[in-house]
């Protein structure tokens, strides 16, 4: 179960309320461990933030981001806030080369070492607290673990139908969001206009 932290955000109080509300409970005006119903909906919250985020959105995804190997060991530690890290595979001086995170660390997996005598370009999925999220994650991430939550509290299918329909519509709306946001398209990006490129279906060929 997550720790509640002494001094929690003023966003996942709001979005603990937002749960309890959803699941007919009183809202609180401090997290507190010892209360079950609160610290079940907190560590929903939590987790559904980690789950939501490693999806990996236009905010939280950065490409060819220059990872710096440390100057005595080499190695190149991955902080918890990156969900995902992987070396950019159209970057010509990766090609000899492929990334997995291991004991916080990347591993290159081809020449089967920790050590890396180059600055290396990555693809990262960065993990963001609630209160910097953009709104209609949060709103996704709030319907979700409310529904959640009501499934595991409550196991009412009636209140859980209704929280999953909000739940439903708050994905359709972070989609819409995600769409305008990454300027997405079937084609992708045409070479020169920007780094970032779309979904272009020759790539899914290779899988």
């Amino acid at each position: 179960m997550a720790t509640i932290p002494a001094s929690p955000t003023q966003t996942e109080i709001d979005a603990v309320n937002f749960i309890l509300g959803a699941i007919g409970q009183a809202p609180v005006t401090t997290l507190e461990a010892t209360n079950p119903d609160v610290a079940i909906a907190y560590d929903v919250l939590i987790n559904t933030s980690k789950e939501v985020q490693s999806e990996g959105w236009t905010y939280n995804t950065e490409y060819h981001y220059e990872l710096v190997p440390d100057s005595v060991t080499k190695h190149i530690a991955v902080p918890s806030t990156m969900i995902y890290a992987d070396i950019s595979k159209d970057d010509t001086a990766n090609r000899e080369s492929e990334s997995v995170v291991r004991d916080g660390k990347l591993y290159d997996r081809a020449k089967h070492t920790y050590q890396w005598e180059r600055n290396v370009s990555a693809d990262i999925v960065w993990l963001f607290d609630l209160d910097e999220v953009p709104i209609p994650v949060l709103e996704f991430i709030k319907n979700k673990a409310a529904a959640i939550t009501s499934m595991q509290l409550i196991g009412d299918d009636g209140q859980y139908q209704k929280i999953l329909q909000r739940e439903t519509y708050s994905r359709a709306q972070l989609l819409e969001y995600e769409c305008n946001q990454g300027d997405h398209s079937f084609f992708g990006t045409s070479a020169g206009q920007h780094n970032y490129i779309s979904y272009q279906p020759y790539n899914s060929l290779l899988r």
